[in-house]
């Protein structure tokens, strides 16, 4: 078993050695519970390749979400987004509200739990994202960085509109949004409404192009309140 990396089932095998009981059930009983703990520990590790992989900021989880009166979270949503099926249908998710309010946390319990869920996840902070992609643009990395980015089913784009973008900015996150529409899902966080996006953005044709992708099938949370990060519970 082991040569042939069916770690689950040695181990479970080995506990059955030491079990009185486990010896008292049928060849057939036996087998099936050594392919249960075999096909358990493979999602596990999956799962935890995943996680570890999508390079979340925090190490958030949707049960800890809470609702505060006057904070702005719906529960009915997060209930519907934590069924993946938005994932599933190629949707995405804007999150605006001040510094402090939760933003990052609620968009990486968000991805936490889709990666739990069997998707793929990636977490990026949008103004060094764009830098990276500058750099990489000039020594030849860009091709791979950007495919990296455009892979996952799900990206999150944390802390957009801290700054006007570029030219090549905008056009990477036009290209992004592009090869992500329909295919994959996307959560944006900023501190600005996304009304405000346009003129983030800079170019109301590159605008417009790129929130079409964006706005056309997302959900939206607006986040309220006073910042969490004085509290000790900052979810």
């Amino acid at each position: 078993m082991k040569t042939l990396k069916l770690f689950g089932m040695a181990r479970a095998l080995e506990t059955q050695l030491e079990s009185k009981q486990a010896r008292e059930l049928s060849f057939e009983e036996r087998l099936a519970m050594l392919l249960e703990a075999e096909a358990l520990e493979r999602h596990n590790k999956r799962t935890t390749d995943r996680l570890k992989n999508a390079k979340l900021r925090l190490n958030a989880s949707v049960e800890d979400i809470k609702f505060k009166a006057g904070r702005g979270l719906d529960r009915s949503l997060l209930v519907s987004l934590a069924t993946c099926d938005w994932l599933r249908d190629k949707r995405n998710l804007s999150i605006d509200g001040a510094t402090g309010v939760g933003k990052s946390y609620l968009a990486c319990a968000l991805a936490n739990h889709a990666c739990k869920n069997g998707f793929t996840a990636l977490y990026l902070r949008a103004p060094l994202l764009f830098d990276d992609l500058a750099v990489a643009r000039a020594d030849g990395r860009y091709s791979k960085l950007f495919a990296s980015i455009t892979k996952p089913d799900l990206i999150i784009l944390d802390d957009f509109g801290l700054s006007t973008l570029t030219a090549d900015a905008r056009r990477d996150m036009l290209e992004i949004m592009e090869q992500r529409y329909d295919n994959s899902s996307t959560i944006i966080t900023s501190q600005f409404d996304r009304n405000l996006w346009y003129q983030l953005i800079g170019d109301p044709t590159l605008a417009d192009a790129i929130l079409d992708r964006f706005v056309h099938n997302s959900y939206e949370i607006k986040l309220k309140g006073e910042t969490m990060r004085s509290s000790k519970n900052k979810n």
